[in-house]
């Protein structure tokens, strides 16, 4: 469970991180943005679902960078504190910025903020898939 809680942490951080540098760009054209807000569908149905097992690149993998449990928790709420703040206060036009997801291709910051709730909520499915398996301690 630490190292789900963990990876969730590394990658919301960089996904902000991300946002916020993409932000400060040019916006992309109109035709782009078209494209990539088709994607709004894809991105709502396929993150939280765990049909298809996919492993993000090293830089997310845990490596027990909170050891203490409480602190682990604590770092958590406060990233998602930041993650929600900006999404409540902003008022960049998210639909007109850019990046790319490794498996989704170019998606716009809005699509990235709706990935954010989505990616935690995949990792909620994961632990309960190996708390439901018959092998874990009861």
């Amino acid at each position: 469970m630490s190292g789900c809680v963990e990876h969730i942490i590394v990658v919301e951080n960089f996904v902000l991180q991300t946002i916020h540098k993409t932000l400060e760009a040019a916006p992309e054209s109109a035709e782009k943005q078209a494209e990539v807000r088709r994607k709004d569908s894809l991105v709502i149905e396929r993150v939280p679902a765990r049909i298809r097992r996919v492993m993000g690149p090293p830089a997310v993998h845990p490596t027990n960078r909170w050891p203490d449990f409480g602190e682990l928790l604590r770092v958590f709420e406060a990233t998602r504190d930041r993650s929600v703040r900006f999404a409540e206060q902003t008022d960049a036009d998210l639909r007109t910025h850019f990046f790319p997801h490794p498996f989704i291709g170019d998606m716009d910051c809005y699509q990235w903020l709706l990935f954010l709730g989505l990616h935690c909520e995949r990792h909620v499915r994961q632990l309960e898939e190996v708390k439901a398996d018959t092998a874990f301690p009861k």
